[in-house]
């Protein structure tokens, strides 16, 4: 089955396969990033597999789930970005959420804020959701920063798997669709 890929001016943004898995391991047991992503433990292999297999099933079911982000003049994954269902603790129903984490190589170059953005408009426009959460760790002063640039705003606190977070909210109707490149490719 293919999902669809998307392009920006400097990113491709292509579904995760099987064969990221091992760089998504190796980004995900990077210390700066396991830091918030998986609050400083260092996941196993298996973890990373689960991750992969549940974003095939996410895109099968859902249309949407985890993409691999690449630079467009260079193959390698410096990061991924995508959205998930989550719920959280003692709430009934499922949010979906924006996910992102870069490679600590290609931080500070914008490229996070614009995955997001494309992945945010991806979302909205083309499978159709009402809303998009992002969450972070109170002390991820970073993917605040990011947050905040792809026009999103306080939502509220919440516990999820038991620890703290921050939630920002964006509604289909606020979305700010600016010059940005943005093509999705669906062969």
């Amino acid at each position: 089955m293919s999902f669809p890929k998307i392009e920006t001016a400097r990113l491709q943004l292509k579904p995760f396969v099987i064969a990221d898995i091992d760089p998504l391991y190796d980004l995900w047991t990077e210390p700066s990033v396991r830091k918030y992503l998986w609050d400083d433990l260092i996941i196993s292999r298996s973890t990373a597999v689960e991750v992969v297999q549940s974003s095939l099933d996410n895109f099968a079911e859902s249309g949407f789930g985890y993409w691999a982000i690449c630079l467009k003049q260079a193959p390698e994954l410096i990061g991924f970005c995508g959205l998930r269902y989550f719920q959280e603790d003692g709430v009934d129903g499922k949010e979906v959420e924006i996910l992102y984490g870069l490679d600590p190589k290609y931080w500070g170059r914008g490229l996070a804020t614009e995955a997001a953005k494309a992945i945010l408009r991806f979302g909205f426009e083309q499978i159709g959701l009402k809303q998009i959460l992002a969450g972070a760790d109170p002390p991820n002063q970073d993917s605040f920063r990011v947050i905040q640039r792809i026009g999103m705003i306080f939502s509220h606190r919440a516990k999820v798997g038991g620890l703290d977070a921050i939630y920002y909210v964006l509604h289909r109707q606020d979305l700010q669709v600016d010059d940005m490149v943005f093509r999705v490719i669906t062969k």
